[in-house]
């Protein structure tokens, strides 16, 4: 973001004050952390609904004639299995096959796609874009035209009901609608995603209409058991269903076959930012593996803790996020393990929280059933 050490508020910031928030900086933006406490928040998503303002999100524009087959031809996924009305992940590579970002690309149509990236990362996608694109496509960064509003659990289609948006599409589709609020038509984008295994949706206002359409989509969250969440309870969330987090199992240095997120590659397509080194990569086998790596004693594994083999205590590895699990009440870790050090999943190793051993369980993601 900028060079200095501003941070960016959201069109929601004077809501989450009211609502008595934490914050802390995330990408660039004052975020809130946690309002209730993050276990109530988590509970909250996986038990009924929550509701989370992603503002910070990236939002980006292409258009002009091919802009599907130009972001087919750069984006990793294959954009042409999916229709207009449809949105799918898929990241932007690197030469070396890193991972510049991964993203939502939304299909509006032939001339225009709809790009959701992360929060610090937008300018980047948007830079490698511009740099290759052809005359007549446009590229036009929206990261603060419109918000980011995300309501998830068993219940939120319950709270999108109640307000007359469309809650019936299939899981990775999404339908544009308006919603009439103080007396005003505001137009909302509802998309049947999100980042925490359960059911739920991503609405996206204008900046300026977002005040109102969280304001309405908060009554029938709270009316239903809900509460505001905040990213304390979205990381938890997305920790037990082994999401990746650029930054953490996605980065320019960790490539789509390390992270286990090959599914989001369009293999057979001729061309796409990084193409020929995750090839390379795939042909060969990468040099190490994400795994999921589950408490069997008492301890909280974090990011940036060595991973040890079960014998000779020898480094095999590091965490990328860790955390304590609510729901399956232990503590769970994402990890990259090296290839050649003949770890599976079933083993038990070793990770080093702060000079203790602590044994884990490796597994393959989610720690929890998934319910989207």
């Amino acid at each position: 973001m900028a060079a200095t050490n501003e941070l960016f508020d959201g069109p929601l910031t004077e809501q989450h004050r009211e609502l008595g928030a934490s914050f802390a900086e995330f990408g660039g933006w004052n975020m809130p952390v946690s309002y209730s406490g993050t276990v109530a928040e988590h509970t909250a998503v996986r038990t009924a609904v929550g509701i989370f303002d992603v503002s910070h999100l990236g939002k980006a524009l292409v258009r002009g004639p091919g802009a599907a087959e130009f972001c087919n031809a750069t984006l990793s996924n294959d954009l042409g299995k999916i229709a207009p009305g449809k949105a799918q992940y898929t990241m932007c590579c690197n030469d070396a096959g890193g991972v510049v970002d991964d993203l939502i690309a939304y299909l509006v149509s032939d001339e225009e796609v709809f790009l959701v990236p992360n929060a610090a990362n937008t300018a980047a996608v948007v830079a490698a874009l511009k740099a290759v694109a052809p005359a007549g496509i446009e590229i036009t960064d929206q990261h603060r035209d419109y918000a980011v509003i995300a309501v998830q659990g068993p219940r939120s289609a319950e709270v999108l009901d109640e307000l007359g948006l469309p809650t019936g599409m299939e899981y990775m589709a999404y339908a544009d609608a308006v919603v009439n609020l103080d007396g005003a038509d505001r137009p909302v984008r509802v998309c049947r995603t999100g980042y925490t295994g359960e059911h739920g949706y991503e609405v996206i206002p204008t900046w300026s209409d977002a005040p109102a359409v969280f304001g309405a989509l908060l009554a029938g969250v709270t009316a239903r058991d809900g509460l505001p969440a905040g990213l304390g309870a979205r990381d938890t969330l997305r920790t037990e269903m082994g999401y990746a987090l650029h930054g953490h199992e996605l980065s320019p240095t960790i490539t789509p076959n390390q992270a286990r997120s090959g599914w989001a590659v369009g293999w057979d397509k001729p061309a796409f930012f990084g193409r020929d080194a995750l090839l390379a990569e795939k042909q060969g086998g990468p040099s190490r593996r994400l795994y999921g790596l589950r408490a069997t004693g008492r301890g909280i594994p974090r990011a940036g803790c060595a991973i040890l083999d079960g014998e000779g205590g020898n480094r095999i590895g590091e965490c990328t996020s860790g955390t304590f699990s609510p729901t399956a009440q232990t503590g769970i870790a994402l990890g990259f393990i090296d290839a050649d050090s003949g770890v599976k999943k079933g083993d038990t190793v070793v990770i080093d929280v702060r000079g203790r051993a602590l044994a884990c369980e490796v597994v393959l993601p989610p720690f929890v059933e998934s319910h989207v």
